[in-house]
């Protein structure tokens, strides 16, 4: 994080209208619900709302918003005569539209059209006339470079062309998006007379190679969302002194379908997140992890006998009962597995809506307390489960899917959860040193940013490298989020094909939810010939894979006859081997992954994903050829 900047007044939150879906009443009552200050007025949300700019300017008032500004105002400056007089003629229109809407500022553009003359006084002559006839009025001019501009697409551009206007009514609009996706710095907006900066716009973005244009309309997203470096952006705007407020603009086709509420509180997070990133706000440091403390299953009495029977097949021993719920324990190494069947409990709202599914985590933090500050502040708020006399409170936050998030931190009596809470069964087992090592999501069509922006601000997680995985039924994108150690790894899947292997996962769950569990062991050959002898139904990988192994990886003849003996799928990166297995789903909605990670490898064997996938396809073919 950032040096923190010296102690400030908060700047007031706005976002545009563009940026959430539905009429303009439903944004702005949206924006409102979720604690915006101000709302950015888009241009066609007003045309198309069917209400006046009066009805608008009192539904405003009466949700206790503002509107910071009324944009945009296109293709006015440097054109010929006599397009320039028709413009002036525009722009007066305009500014009717904003006095009846109640605010005071206009943005402006840069010109894209061929026509334009590339003539930098001229524009500053057309933008001094607008800014003069704005400033009769009352009201006050932005000029904004457009990153496709025909002549102006830096914001160094716009400012000299600002500069040499001269006018107190006409300043700077400067837009994360406009200066980063360009490769520009962001470091001259420092030495900027602050008072000059007349607006402030957000939006950050996942680098791609295209056509900005096509890149702005289609992926700009919520600050944290993307990988532009919009923190450092906004320390340098605002260290100009700029007061102004810190509003989002953004396009996406996912947030175009998105319902407001959801994308309105992605949006105050991302301000929530960006400004602590920056410096500019003091927020609680996000938690150190030392990995999961268990995973909860939601389930009724039937579904706990199979899953139950399941787990033991893979090496879980039953190792405790709740003291007071119908909740189990099973256990092995480090992994701790609870089958919660309470009535009257989240677990059971969660069963009812999903089935049998993974409904709760917990994650070990150094300190629950400062976990669960920094989650209110980044807009995720405690949430309590029902406890019993003498049982321990145990913190917790909804994710997006409304899955719960416990926090584990050290109890000061050095006494575990599972002292306090369970009776627990004496322990002859040789467990092998097992961890969990990641925990796979798969996520509905559209919602991939949502999740990364909820463990990116929430908890301090970083995104991965994204995926194109191939299914035999369509294409699976993945990205996973990493904590700093490595400690907690949450790989997130999304298909828009309800065929894939997680489109089905979707479909069974009835919603987003967890479909594998990843744990790691230190001797997988030794792990997966305890499984088989147990009876644990593992899966089968094709001889094709071995041949094609042999040939990707210098593996001697003894190695490949080893790893295809154990159905084991194998890679390699510059640090280290990965090697894992895979076994058959339960019920079509979960299933798990043993692996060992050799020297520091570091991914999830995504090579290997096609293989895996269309040998799950297999098995469940074999079990129901009509699936």
């Amino acid at each position: 994080m950032s040096q923190a900047l010296p102690p400030r007044r908060a700047n007031k939150t706005s976002i545009a209208t563009v940026s959430l879906s539905g009429t303009l009443l439903d944004k702005l009552e949206a924006a409102a619900r979720i604690g915006f200050d101000a709302v950015e007025i888009f241009e066609n949300d007003l045309l198309t709302c069917g209400e006046t700019p009066a009805t608008i300017r009192q539904a405003v008032e009466d949700l206790g918003l503002e509107i910071s500004i009324y944009q945009p105002f296109r293709d006015f400056e440097a054109m010929p005569d006599p397009i320039r007089a028709r413009n002036l003629d525009r722009a007066e229109r305009k500014f009717d539209v904003m006095q009846a809407l109640g605010t005071d500022l206009v943005l402006v553009c840069s010109n894209v059209q061929a026509a334009a003359i590339d003539d930098d006084a001229r524009a500053a002559a057309d933008l001094a006339e607008m800014a003069e006839r704005a400033a009769r009025r009352g009201l006050r001019v932005g000029y904004e470079a457009l990153a496709w501009g025909r002549n102006v697409q830096r914001w160094s551009q716009a400012w000299r062309i600002v500069e040499q206007a001269a006018h107190p009514a006409l300043g700077l609009i400067v837009d994360s998006f406009h200066t980063l996706a360009l490769g520009d710095s962001s470091a001259g907006l420092a030495q900027l007379p602050g008072e000059r900066i007349f607006f402030l716009q957000m939006a950050d973005a996942p680098r791609l190679s295209m056509d900005v244009l096509s890149w702005s309309r289609h992926f700009r997203n919520f600050p944290g969302q993307g990988d532009l470096p919009v923190a450092s952006f906004l320390r340098d705007v605002l260290a100009s002194g700029y007061a102004g407020p810190i509003s989002l603009e953004i396009f996406n086709d996912d947030v175009r379908a998105a319902p407001a509420p959801i994308s309105a509180r992605d949006g105050l997070r991302s301000i929530a997140w960006v400004t602590a990133e920056a410096g500019v706000a003091a927020q609680p440091a996000p938690p150190v992890f030392d990995g999961v403390e268990f995973i909860e299953f939601a389930v009724d009495g039937t579904a706990a006998a199979a899953l139950a029977s399941f787990l033991r097949q893979l090496g879980f021993r039953h190792a405790g009962s709740h003291r007071s719920k119908a909740v189990e324990l099973y256990r092995q190494g480090r992994v701790n597995l609870v089958l919660n069947a309470e009535p009257d409990s989240a677990a059971l709202e969660h069963f009812e809506m999903h089935g049998a599914s993974v409904c709760a985590l917990a994650l070990r933090v150094d300190d629950a307390a400062r976990a669960v500050h920094r989650a209110t502040a980044m807009l995720s708020p405690e949430w309590r489960e029902q406890i019993g006399e003498g049982e321990r409170a145990i913190p917790a936050v909804r994710a997006p899917d409304g899955t719960l998030v416990y926090l584990v931190g050290p109890d000061p009596s050095g006494r575990s959860i599972w002292e306090d809470d369970f009776v627990l069964f004496p322990d002859a087992s040789d467990d092998a040193a097992m961890n969990v090592d990641h925990i796979a999501h798969a996520l509905p069509p559209g919602r991939m940013d949502n999740y990364v922006l909820f463990w990116r601000a929430v908890f301090g997680l970083q995104p991965a490298q994204l995926y194109e995985l191939p299914d035999p039924f369509g294409l699976i994108r993945s990205r996973a989020m990493l904590s700093a150690d490595g400690t907690l790894r949450l790989p997130l899947n999304i298909s828009e094909s309800r065929d894939t292997g997680t489109g089905r996962v979707i479909t069974a769950m009835s919603g987003a939810g967890v479909h594998h569990v990843a744990l790691d062991t230190a001797d997988i050959f030794a792990t997966l010939a305890s499984l088989r002898a147990q009876g644990a139904p593992l899966l089968t990988i094709p001889a094709n894979y071995y041949d094609d192994l042999a040939a990707r990886f210098a593996l001697s003849d003894e190695r490949l006859a080893e790893l295809q003996a154990a159905n084991l799928l194998y890679d390699r990166d510059e640090a280290g081997e990965f090697l894992h297995a895979y076994t058959a789903g339960f019920q079509d909605r979960f299933y798990f992954e043993i692996v060992q990670r050799v020297d520091g490898y570091a991914g999830f064997g995504a090579a290997n994903a096609p293989t895996r996938m269309a040998a799950q396809l297999a098995e469940r073919q074999a079990r129901s050829p009509y699936l």
